[in-house]
């Protein structure tokens, strides 16, 4: 469908006799403009939250040297906004935040965006069926529904190590990158060695006197396929939009049999890293560092054509030997060693398993959504929680992707909460409230083939809670989950008819 700038002109969509429908949307990020397009095309209000000053999510926070996507570019952006215009297959943090302001712009959405706006608490009212909101500076709103697009990786995590506040020099996470900081020379310590590092630490080698990477565990380095497209091939898609969908469904087929490469060809995956690090990086001591004791996909594998150069690098050092503790200088390790350091880097990531961070939810009869939660978060398709009426999360529990592009799994998640948007709104339903049996059978069935997943093979991620629950991933096809959410299954809902002091109120 066309973009659509007029809400006002979309309203009479409405069934007759029906009562408006506000839907308040947590989060400016890739789920947030996503659901808010597709809330547009149907012609229902929002409003989207957003606790900082700009749009685009982690592609807003996440600024540090070498940031980029890890999924190909025609697979990481909206299918029905496509673009011919990236520079390369996979495109950097600012070029897909560029990307972000144009989609916001072209759909008109920046009026329906409250920035500097966070949202701290959310009360179920039972009577009305509305949902009351709490922003960061006092002000109360009403929606009919709440749609959080917070996500899973924006709340930086800082490691739990004494003396963090004793060190003198420059210490700062990677989502959070002090660009004021000249690095030329200076003896830098990295604190972790995921996503975030592997794409930081080649760019900051190349001006550093040192760079000490503090491991705990390897992780997994395949080669990204990776090249710069022409201005023909550019051209050729303007005038071809249909040659983006073939390229975008061979990227996610490719996807999809990663998945599969997860659980039965795990030995060539293995194969491909010992070669990259056998042609780059000769001491064999600190090859055996970087070899990972457990299976590829128990953590999330990596792509760097970058990485093994780097970690070939004279004044590249991997030190595996614990941290007792921070210092004024530098850092203790547990052999008693003091490594002296001019800045710090935390690649640390970010807190994944209390979604929705800071944001107090309380549902039907005051149910809090924490405590629901304290033995880790779970969600009918990923989506909607019992006794949370009204309530839906985009990039949920259990949604995350170790083989696919997320985009991928928000566009079913908020074509799926438009649904269930419409049918409330035409049919004059005050609120739909997902069933615990519905929720406890989805919950179980995820559970059941997580447990048989290379993600339960024994390895410490962040797809886990601390008792070992896996809460972020999904461990089947993007396909299987498409046709899951294709259409909502309304015997999952227990659905609760507007009343007429529910109408008098909402008209308020």
């Amino acid at each position: 469908m066309a973009a659509v700038h007029d809400l006002a002109a979309y309203r009479d969509t409405a069934g007759a006799g029906a009562e408006p429908m506000r839907v308040a949307i947590i989060g400016a990020g890739v789920a947030g403009i996503c659901q808010a397009i597709k809330l547009q095309e149907a012609g229902i209000e929002f409003t989207i939250y957003e606790k900082a000053g700009d749009i685009g999510g982690t592609w807003r926070d996440n600024t540090y040297p070498g940031c980029s996507c890890d999924v190909p570019l025609h697979l990481y952006q909206y299918s029905f906004e496509m673009s011919a215009d990236w520079r390369n297959k996979f495109a950097d943090h600012a070029q897909i935040k560029a990307y972000l302001d144009r989609v916001v712009d072209k759909y008109g959405l920046r009026p329906f965006i409250k920035l500097n706006c966070a949202i701290d608490a959310a009360v179920f009212d039972d009577a009305t069926g509305t949902w009351a909101l709490t922003t960061e500076q006092g002000e109360k709103v009403d929606a009919n529904i709440l749609v959080a697009g917070t996500g899973q990786l924006n709340r930086p995590q800082l490691p739990n190590i004494p003396g963090t506040e004793d060190f003198k020099g420059d210490a700062w996470h990677s989502a959070r990158w002090n660009h004021d900081v000249d690095l030329k020379g200076k003896r830098i310590a990295v604190i972790g060695n995921g996503a975030s590092a592997i794409q930081f630490v080649p760019e900051i080698a190349k001006e550093a006197g040192n760079v000490t990477i503090f491991q705990r565990s390897a992780s997994w380095v395949l080669p990204r396929p990776e090249r710069v497209f022409s201005e023909w091939e550019k051209t050729l898609y303007r005038r071809f939009p249909w040659l983006m969908w073939i390229q975008r469904t061979r990227m996610w087929l490719n996807g999809e049999q990663l998945l599969l490469s997860f659980r039965h060809m795990g030995w060539a995956l293995k194969k491909a890293h010992v070669k990259e690090s056998e042609e780059y990086v000769p001491d064999p001591e600190k090859r055996a560092k970087l070899l990972p004791d457990y299976d590829p996909g128990c953590k999330r594998v990596l792509f760097s054509n970058d990485w093994w150069p780097a970690m070939g690098r004279a004044n590249v050092e991997i030190e595996t030997t614990g941290i007792d503790r921070i210092t004024e200088t530098g850092i203790r390790t547990r052999d008693g060693e003091t490594h002296e350091f001019d800045a710090i880097v935390y690649g640390t990531g970010f807190d994944t398993n209390h979604f929705l961070g800071p944001v107090d939810v309380k549902g039907l009869g005051g149910r809090d959504l924490r405590a629901e939660w304290k033995d880790g978060a779970d969600a009918h398709l990923g989506i909607g929680v019992s006794g949370f009426p009204n309530f839906y999360l985009l990039y949920g529990p259990n949604t995350n992707l170790g083989h696919n592009s997320i985009i991928y799994m928000i566009e079913c998640q908020t074509a799926y909460v438009t649904q269930i948007a419409r049918k409330l709104r035409d049919e004059n339903i005050a609120y739909a409230d997902v069933r615990a049996t519905a929720q406890a059978e989805w919950d179980k069935g995820v559970q059941e083939d997580n447990a048989k997943s290379v993600f339960a093979s024994g390895c410490t991620s962040w797809y886990k809670t601390a008792d070992g629950r896996i809460t972020n991933n999904w461990p089947n096809s993007t396909l299987t989950y498409y046709r899951m959410t294709k259409r909502v299954k309304w015997d999952d809902y227990a659905v609760v008819a507007r009343g007429a002091e529910q109408a008098q109120a909402a008209a308020e």
